[in-house]
């Protein structure tokens, strides 16, 4: 008793279904990790922008996961020590590093920043430690979202104090 076994045709038929299918799975697998990197990146996707550019498109702003960056008004400064709640204003600074440069640097600028009585404020609002750092004329970069109440609420704030990084004077010569 022979048995008859696949026909030629079926035996050429077949590596051209697993083709396809291989094709097909592949294709599949492609375009789930394109939803999913795009998704990651549109949800984690932050505008770093100026307090002047804030508040021209707060409108359309509201709510979302914004950094701006500022200079800290040192007399706006509140901290409440039993809830951890920070707030102050940051004031617009100079934009470009060219600006910065007619400004005399940066710690001139911050200055130029806190005393300009024109320039647009926004209060920031910060559950948690106080940073050593937080004085007046410092740069804040803070990311959080811009409230309808138009408060910025943060969740994380960095400061950059000048003053700080400044060359010392040179020591006298002896």
């Amino acid at each position: 008793m022979t048995t008859q076994g696949p026909s030629l045709m079926e035996i050429k038929a077949r590596p051209r279904k697993n083709k396809y299918k291989t094709l097909a799975g592949g294709l599949m697998i492609v375009i789930a990790l394109t939803y999913l990197i795009f998704t990651a990146t549109a949800n984690n996707a932050q505008y770093y922008m100026t307090v002047d550019e804030l508040l021209a498109q707060a409108d359309t702003l509201e709510g979302r996961n914004v950094r701006v960056s500022g200079a800290v008004v040192g007399e706006t400064v509140q901290y409440n020590l039993e809830t951890l709640e920070l707030t102050f204003e940051i004031a617009q600074m100079p934009g470009s590093p060219s600006d910065i440069d007619k400004a005399g640097g940066l710690a001139e600028a911050l200055r130029a920043a806190v005393n300009n009585p024109d320039a647009q404020r926004i209060t920031v609002h910060y559950v948690g430690p106080k940073s050593d750092l937080l004085r007046n004329e410092a740069a804040a970069i803070t990311t959080g979202t811009l409230q309808d109440d138009g408060v910025f609420h943060a969740n994380e704030v960095l400061f950059k104090c000048p003053t700080r990084y400044e060359d010392a004077p040179p020591a006298p010569a002896a």
